[in-house]
């Protein structure tokens, strides 16, 4: 399900502009694709911050150009390095009855057993990247380490299959495994020289 984004048209020169709209609280952007040509646009910046929140990364957009209904994704964006705040955002056109690939992210949920037994959890892999409808897009994806046992290891391949989306990503990838304390402090040691063993009951040769 789509959500509306007002957007309004915005000249492109000169650069000023740009200083002149992210002071008014509004974020420069771009829209292309699907049956739209490039075209330059402005948001209002909290306006889009409450929607990314409320409906995830990989939300469908709603806007009005001239009149037409466009649905969109948002394709890629610039920030500020410290602040995080957005500085020009691209959306892509699509077609609703295509699938596009995006990524998306990894949650994981319970308290893996191998835990509560000592054990450190590792994730190794926090996005996939799946294929899908603009309108069957997860928001992310949750992976139950419920039963993960002290040495085990969850991998892409072991992900339930699901009827709304494809993952495309590598099924060998791993995810998420449980480490042992033996495995943690052996990651710690530095390689050395290994010291002789004492014989018990050998003495000097006289």
């Amino acid at each position: 399900m789509a959500v509306t984004l007002k957007v309004e048209e915005r000249a492109t020169r000169p650069r000023s502009l740009r200083n002149k709209l992210r002071h008014e609280g509004k974020i420069p952007g771009v829209v292309y694709g699907y049956q739209v040509e490039n075209t330059a646009i402005a948001v209002e910046d909290h306006e889009l911050m409450r929607l990314l929140r409320e409906n995830g990364a990989n939300t469908v957009f709603s806007m009005d150009l001239n009149g037409k209904k466009v649905n969109t994704l948002l394709h890629d964006y610039q920030s500020e390095t410290f602040t995080r705040e957005f500085t020009h955002v691209e959306f892509l056109s699509v077609d609703m009855a295509e699938t596009t690939e995006v990524e998306t992210e990894i949650v994981l949920v319970g308290e893996a057993a191998g835990v509560k037994a000592g054990g450190t959890l590792a994730q190794t892999l926090y996005t996939i990247v799946v294929s899908a409808t603009p309108d069957k897009l997860p928001e992310n994806i949750e992976v139950d380490i419920t039963d993960l046992q002290i040495g085990q290891s969850i991998t892409v391949g072991d992900l339930a299959a699901h009827a709304d989306y494809t993952v495309i990503t590598d099924a060998e990838e791993q995810v998420a495994a449980i480490q042992g304390a033996q495995e943690e402090s052996a990651e710690l040691e530095v390689p050395g020289e290994a010291a002789e063993p004492e014989v018990i009951g050998e003495t000097e040769a006289e």
